[in-house]
């Protein structure tokens, strides 16, 4: 193909740059910095015109899986934008937070073209791999960029010019990044300008369409400063519960309006005393509300519920992290912003304290290792630790040690030099080891691993460096490492059949994760798991409470991937709006244990206390007293939750949270 400059010339250019001999990219302080990461850190090659790693068809159907409900959210989007800029020979492609296309729009007569420049479902765009470009720069710095022609680090790309934005989640966390390329483009990067705006505007218009799509199942406030455009464009969106209480808000509604980043009542942002809110939303009227802080008037629109998918009646955000109350204990924020909160938030306490241990340990430079059955949820788990350490922008590379062939483990895992071995690349490939770099790499399945590459792996995680297969110098790597199995690798390492130096050095903290058969929160997955698997299939669905008693009493051997896959199928083959047991596989539902006679009163919690009724027998209080311990609170201070919170000795953050779980419903609100 092509190059702006030839790759000699260009590669010059970038080390002149980073040296400080020649001007830096476009003037941009990002770039500089972008660079310099790229040839210092990654020690990446400027010159080399390789195109990016493309993911196996089995990796990226296990991304894209994982990705349904975002995929979901993005896909018009997508086809829109790329209708607008489609003419100019653009096309565009979405990535998940760590880079990996998983959904584009390319022209067919155009494909052949974009593919050779990597631009399609399947390539990985970080920076650890691909040097700077536009997507890269984005996961880096979680800001809308262009990187244009020969603004890249790596010459192959040097023809291209790419404008990308960040995506978010209802909790503010990166989930994805929208990028529109073209081959071929004017010189000018002013020409690009257009292009930009367009790709912000639609990375805005899918973050709020997710955000509609996780919160289905809150209260939705419509809202915009012009009347005339809360129907047709309304720019901030606040959810809340039933109680009133705000659980998300999009990205505008926290920078336009304070006090959104912790908890509040509805009635605490808005006076609304002279209006009922839920009564806007059943009559689809439009109405003035007062801002509370500035005294400015917005105009709002409220929508209520969606169909229940589920039998909660708590919201169920999937992902979106809850607001978080500025008074809140150190121990109430790190449930609220870590990435392990659902963890920390388990009813479960070996569940909750793995996430306690795994939040202080994360980026300390401590080698995790996750113990547990198969399908426990170990790589959800790794991935939490990940996105909750210092590392979180930073690859989360994967490897299953158990699924690949022993011939591939080593040149997977340390790459491998230019012609080391019959069939390799002609300039080598670099392995997940080098990918992780800065970042996390989990090895799953250790156990699984042979003898001969535990020693190679013990000497990365001693001396931090790796070798490539065929390779003469090693390379510099720094990176948290999170294994997991679910051997007794104590037991192998005492057999012989695994190095115990090797253990020694992966077990800096061990955390066992309980089979999903003990876990208290039995009922909280079922129903999380089948509200996700609900919403993916599109319909208004609802879970049998005889049924959920019976799926909790169950001994579950798979384990949430069993589960999972359960639901899915039920979901998939339901022909009623409610999930009975007939519509489960035949085999799952032959194993079943009778459903009880508790299970048969219509009430979830009467049947959850038939499943659970073991566990809990220890228990100190029971809900039934819980809640009226709380309604009695709240009553006696006047349903003032800053008060209650106080006389119940804890935060405001975890009333809320009580009061949701309960189902407690206060006088006068909305």
């Amino acid at each position: 193909m092509p190059y702006a400059l030839a790759p000699t010339r260009h590669a010059e250019r970038v080390r002149g740059a980073v040296e400080g001999r020649l001007p830096a990219p476009s003037d941009s302080p990002r770039l500089v910095s972008s660079w310099q990461r790229s040839f210092e850190r990654y020690q990446l090659d400027p010159g080399s015109v390789i195109g990016p790693r493309v993911l196996s068809t089995a990796e990226l159907r296990e991304i894209r899986d994982r990705e349904e409900a975002f995929l979901r959210a993005s896909g018009q989007c997508l086809t829109r934008l790329h209708e607008t800029v489609r003419d100019a020979d653009y096309c565009v492609m979405l990535t998940d937070a760590h880079g990996v296309t998983i959904d584009s729009r390319i022209d067919r007569e155009r494909r052949n073209d974009f593919k050779h420049a990597g631009l399609y479902v399947g390539s990985c765009w970080s920076e650890s791999e691909e040097g700077t470009c536009g997507i890269a720069s984005v996961l880096t710095d979680l800001a809308p960029i262009t990187v244009h022609k020969t603004d890249h680090f790596r010459a192959a790309f040097t023809t291209l010019t790419c404008s990308a934005a960040p995506i978010f989640a209802p909790g503010g966390e990166l989930i994805g990044v929208l990028d529109a390329s073209a081959v071929q483009s004017p010189d000018n990067r002013d020409s690009q300008r257009i292009v930009n705006q367009l790709v912000r505007q639609s990375a805005t218009l899918i973050e709020d369409g997710y955000f509609l799509h996780r919160t289905s199942a809150c209260w939705i406030l419509f809202g915009h400063q012009n009347r005339n455009y809360v129907e047709a464009q309304p720019e901030l969106l606040i959810a809340f519960d039933e109680n009133g209480n705000v659980v998300a808000a999009n990205r505008r509604a926290r920078e336009s309006i304070a006090g959104l980043d912790a908890p509040r009542h509805i009635d605490e942002i808005f006076d609304s005393s002279h209006v009922q809110l839920r009564d806007i939303g059943r009559i689809e009227a439009i109405a003035a509300l007062r801002l509370r802080a500035s005294g400015a008037m917005l105009y709002a629109r409220i929508r209520a519920p969606l169909a229940r998918t589920g039998r909660s009646a708590a919201p169920d955000l999937h992902g979106a992290t809850p607001l978080r109350d500025a008074r809140a204990t150190p121990g109430d924020e790190a449930h609220e912003r870590s990435a392990l909160g659902p963890f920390l938030r388990s009813a479960d306490a070996r569940v909750a304290e793995n996430a306690r241990i795994a939040q202080r340990v994360a980026g300390k430079r401590l080698p995790v290792l996750l113990l547990g059955e198969t399908g426990a949820g170990k790589e959800v788990f790794a991935r939490a630790i990940h996105d909750s350490g210092p590392r979180r922008n930073r690859p989360f590379v994967a490897v299953n040690c158990g699924a690949l062939p022993e011939a591939l483990i080593e040149s997977e895992l340390f790459g491998y030099a230019p012609g080391a071995f019959t069939g390799a690349r002609r300039h080598g490939a670099r392995g997940k080891i080098a990918m992780a770099d800065g970042g996390t790499l989990f090895l799953d399945e250790i156990g699984d691993m042979p003898l001969v590459l535990q020693t190679r792996l013990l000497r990365v995680l001693a001396e931090g460096e790796v070798l490539p297969l065929g390779g003469e110098a090693p390379t510099r790597v720094e990176l948290d490492v999170i294994c997991a199995t679910h051997r007794d690798l104590a037991q192998m390492a005492a057999a012989g059949s695994f190095r115990d130096d090797l253990y020694y050095r992966l077990c800096g903290a061990v955390l066992t994760l309980p089979p999903l058969r003990e876990r208290r929160d039995i009922d909280t997955l079922i129903d999380t798991v089948f509200a996700e698997e609900a919403q993916a299939a599109g319909r208004p669905l609802a879970l049998d409470t005889t049924l959920a008693a019976r799926l909790a009493a169950y001994a579950w051997p798979g384990n949430l991937r069993q589960l999972r896959n359960a639901m899915r199928y039920a979901c998939a083959v339901c022909d009623t709006v409610r999930v009975e047991a007939r519509h489960l596989s035949a085999d799952l539902a032959a194993q079943l244990p009778p459903g009880s006679a508790a299970s048969t009163t219509g009430t979830r919690q009467n049947a959850s206390d038939a499943s659970n009724a073991l566990r809990d027998a220890n228990a100190s209080e029971t809900e039934a007293d819980e809640r009226a311990r709380i309604l009695a609170t709240l009553t006696a201070h006047r349903w003032r939750p800053n008060a209650a919170a106080a006389a119940l000795g804890i935060s405001r953050a975890t009333l809320y949270r009580r009061i949701a779980k309960l189902g407690i419903v206060g006088p006068h609100r909305a």
